[in-house]
């Protein structure tokens, strides 16, 4: 069959087909291919090399930045602002739009990296046997058929079907994100829904040969490898908008049309009262350009970067400023087990010796084994501690850090705490021998030198090998016969607690067997002991699945562990309550179409078994039910769901760059409770932007309905076209800039998230802006009442300040939606603000040269008193609806009670 006119490897499992098959589907065989047919099918296939789409051009992504709604009305605004004469208004919006415009481009330009830290990956050249000679060619010029050498070093060049191996060990982590090298042999693997990381018989583009040697036929190249097919995910997947975004884009188009309606009608009603048609229009577009909040850009672009710069401070590194807000909405966190929810460390947490199982916490510690000997010892745990030490290949450096394998480096860590230092054992019971792990057996056995020139080999492995090779098993009054079934019972029982159980046993020879083989010394053996490890939950993990629950937000355990362990550290975190929340396989979720997924993806709390690549499934099916999701992820396989998640949340340590590349966040220490602080501070951060929303658009709406009901009342415009634009550039800029500095309200993560359809005016945010902006324009239009028959009073000027002094009362009162601003911390910023902007109102009233330019009279003391009594009016009022909402809440919690 010509590989070329079939329907495409893809389709074909080879890890399911027999060496033979493998040959006769790639037309090829041990000599590899010829040259003429290498370069035929190369004109088939072309180079073997991920293939980026086209981007836009730099420009393309500059101009795209002025899109959105709200710029372009912030844009029109500036332009408006300059033709009336008002150059500092509009070169102030200019530059809030351009730096703007720049933040959004770098992050967009950002956004497109993860493609070229995918493509780092590949492997510049490979090892190929053509025609029977070997030969180093490109790893581009590689086609399906190739016979490929591969050796410790080396980069898989293309996705193989390995044909021989010695010893052959790769490391997936960049694919899979697990951590040990995988051994890997040339059997058929007939089981489906395997897998990457457990198709032993195959190495795959981009891994990395960390130990052995092998040879092997490439099945597939480019973009039909496992590699290409995740680029080709990566770059289907388009960035979603974020929640603010939406929110804002409607908040812009109500904002334009409601103003434009309002200046429309202070217009008319201003011709129609016989206004001066000059002043009447530049009034009205001085409203209008004083009702666009121009500066909320400005606030968000300093609340995320504020927000962004505190997360780095708690180990969050935000790669893409809109997600620091997201984190806010976010309704379900899909976290992966290993590192994250858990240590990243295997730990021995029971112990089963003498005929009892124990934590060890109870266990004893040794005696000086140095001085005494471990026969001398005072209890058989000592040696199974020294089990632990001497049959163990892990070693410690000069920092004393544990190096090996995580499984072995537990084990000594166990005998080290209990006094069995392999430094003090090492000069008395050396290594004489040993007998190396392999899969096969499941079983290490080391020699050492023991009493009256005797031998002792401790021999550990899979517990049901030692037993079946165990004739006695060790007790605290000798050696007893043992009892298979019991104690492959309590085995069980372990493995049922989600811990991993290893077998030690011992044999004494009277000298050491030569050569020393497995048949000869892996029989006859005396048990020791069992012990039971884990990598245990993080100690705060538990806290942070509390937290994140009464926060509303849904915990889910994604893991490639097996379903058991999972549900182990699942119940021990408070991912699973009870008989609540389902586990699910990646075989079972495989069976499934994404229709029927959905129908029960809301039910699941932990996914076992499951390949990184159906982490995007995962992430799709939730968001289709409506949620906003945060998904973890270190591999490149993660790469896809990570940037299709609302939030992508790489793993600083152990995340590769493709992963990083596409992410949102990177956790700096790879901890689940870094992820809770930080959606914390996303809500923080949300609502810093709603206070100000809430502060700047009850101003304009103030300065709106004095302007727009004094005439309705026979009174003349109490403002003049500067005063707007003063009160616009001044009075509603740097205080409403300082509220990002705001600390969150202490409930911040007592409530449930956003929904992702709420409107930016939901939660009284609206009616507040309505009967505060009225509350404003009445004080103002009652001082104008009151003050305008006094002809020596300047009534104006009066009008003008208690409308911006009600602005800075407004501000101190909202900083908090229920607490008394009384009871407040200090917020300094704020503080200084609202200080500046009383300052430069004074000094427009009592700097005598700036009169005339504000069109402004210095008021008397009787008549300043007067403007800061009646701007309080504002201020009391919202501090007495503070009040009332505390009230409902006590009592609606008292009524819950």
């Amino acid at each position: 069959m010509d590989p070329m006119n079939a329907k495409g490897n893809e389709s074909i499992h080879w890890h399911q087909l027999d060496l033979k098959m493998v040959l006769e589907k790639l037309q090829s065989s041990a000599m590899g291919l010829v040259s003429e047919e290498a370069h035929r099918r190369f004109e088939h296939y072309g180079p073997n090399e991920l293939i980026e789409k086209k981007h836009k051009s730099l420009w393309m992504m500059f101009f795209d930045q002025f899109k959105d709604f709200m710029i372009l009305v912030l844009i029109a605004a500036a332009v408006v602002a300059g033709v009336i004469g008002d150059p500092v208004d509009a070169i102030a919006i200019a530059v809030i739009v351009l730096v703007n415009a720049v933040l959004g481009f770098v992050q967009e330009y950002r956004a497109e990296k993860a493609m070229a830290a995918l493509k780092k990956l590949a492997a510049p050249s490979a090892t190929v046997i053509r025609g029977g000679a070997p030969e180093s060619i490109t790893a581009e010029r590689l086609v399906p058929g190739d016979m490929v050498i591969l050796e410790a070093g080396n980069v898989v060049p293309a996705d193989i079907r390995l044909m021989e191996v010695a010893q052959l060990r790769i490391d997936e982590a960049a694919l899979t994100g697990e951590s040990e090298p995988v051994e890997k042999d040339t059997s058929v693997l007939s089981e489906t829904g395997l897998s990457i990381g457990d198709r032993k018989n195959m190495a795959y583009k981009g891994t990395v040969v960390a130990y052995g040697r092998g040879r092997g036929l490439v099945a597939d190249t480019g973009m039909r490898t496992e590699l290409g097919r995740i680029a080709a995910l990566l770059q289907a997947q388009d960035e979603r908008r974020t929640p603010l975004q939406k929110r804002l884009a409607s908040f812009g188009q109500k904002l334009t049309y409601a103003v434009l309606a309002i200046c429309t009608i202070v217009f008319l009603t201003g011709l129609l009262r016989g206004e001066p048609p000059l002043l009447i229009l530049l009034t009205a577009i001085s409203l209008a350009v004083a009702a666009i909040p121009e500066a909320l850009p400005a606030v968000i672009t300093i609340s995320l970067a504020l927000g962004a710069k505190k997360m780095v401070k708690r180990q969050a590194l935000i790669r893409k400023l809109p997600a620091v807000e997201t984190l806010g909405s976010v309704t379900y966190i899909c976290s992966d087990k290993t590192g994250t929810l858990t240590l990243n460390r295997m730990t021995v947490e029971k112990v089963y010796a003498d005929g009892r199982l124990l934590r060890t916490d109870e266990l004893p510690s040794g005696h000086d084994q140095a001085k005494d000997g471990l026969h001398g010892g005072k209890n058989l745990f000592d040696l199974l501690f020294s089990a632990l030490a001497l049959c163990n290949d892990t070693r410690v450096d000069g920092s004393g850090t544990l190096i090996g394998d995580p499984t072995e480096t537990a084990l000594f860590d166990l005998s080290r705490k209990k006094g069995f230092l392999r430094e003090g054992l090492g000069e008395k019971y050396h290594r004489l021998g040993e007998i190396p792990f392999d899969s096969e057996r499941k079983l290490m056995t080391t020699f050492h030198p023991w009493e009256n020139g005797r031998v002792v080999s401790f021999t550990k492995g899979a517990v049901e090998e030692i037993v079946e090779r165990s004739v006695k098993v060790l007790a605290h009054q000798g050696q007893e016969e043992i009892d298979r079934r019991r104690i492959l019972e309590t085995a069980e029982g372990i493995a049922g607690d989600g811990l991993r159980a290893l077998g030690f046993a011992m044999r004494v020879w009277d000298k050491l067997p030569d050569p020393p083989t497995s048949e000869q010394a892996e029989k006859e053996l005396v048990l020791i002991g069992i012990v039971g490890m884990m990598d245990p939950p993080r100690p705060e993990a538990k806290e942070s699945v509390a937290m994140c629950r009464s926060a509303g937000i849904r915990p889910v355990m994604i893991t490639g562990d097996h379903p058991l362990t999972a549900n182990v550290i699942a119940r021990r975190v408070g991912i699973i309550h009870g008989q609540s929340g389902a586990v699910m396989t990646g075989r079972e979720l495989a069976q499934l179409s994404l229709e029927e997924f959905e129908d029960k993806v809301e039910k699941i709390s932990v996914y076992a078994r499951v390949a990184p690549e159906q982490k995007l499934k995962i992430v799709i099916a939730l968001q289709d039910k409506g949620h906003f999701v945060a998904m973890t992820g270190d591999g490149v396989n993660d790469a896809p769901a990570l940037k299709r998640a609302d939030i992508g949340v790489a793993m600083g340590i152990t995340g590769t760059d493709v992963s990083k590349e596409a992410s949102h966040m990177i956790l700096l220490d790879d901890n689940f409770a870094t992820i809770i602080k930080a959606v914390r501070e996303g809500r923080r951060i949300f609502d810093n932007i709603r206070k100000f929303i809430k502060y700047t658009m009850t101003s304009n709406w103030g300065e709106i309905s004095a302007i727009f009901l004094a005439p309705f009342l026979g009174l003349p415009i109490p403002l003049l076209p500067i005063h707007i634009l003063w009160i616009n550039l001044v009075t509603d800029g740097i205080p409403g800039l300082a509220l990002a500095a705001e600390s969150g309200e202490k409930n911040i993560m007592r409530r449930p998230p956003r929904h992702p359809q709420e409107s930016i005016f939901s939660k009284g945010l609206g009616a507040h802006i309505i009967w505060v902006g009225l509350l404003m324009g009445a004080v103002s239009i009652l001082t104008q009442a009151m003050f305008i028959d006094e002809s020596q009073t300047p009534w104006q000027t009066m009008v003008f300040t208690v409308l911006c002094l009600s602005q800075m009362g407004h501000v101190l009162a909202i900083r908090s939606e229920q607490e008394s601003f009384f009871k407040q911390k200090t917020n300094l910023p704020l503080l200084g603000a609202v200080l500046l902007t009383f300052a430069l109102q004074m000094a427009t009233i009592y700097v005598p040269f700036l009169n005339p330019i504000f069109k402004t009279e210095p008021l008397t003391a009787g008549e300043l008193a007067v403007t800061i009594l009646l701007s309080s009016v504002v201020f009391m009022a919202v501090e007495l609806e503070k009040m009332i909402k505390r009230s409902r809440n006590d009592a609606a919690l008292a009524t819950g009670l």
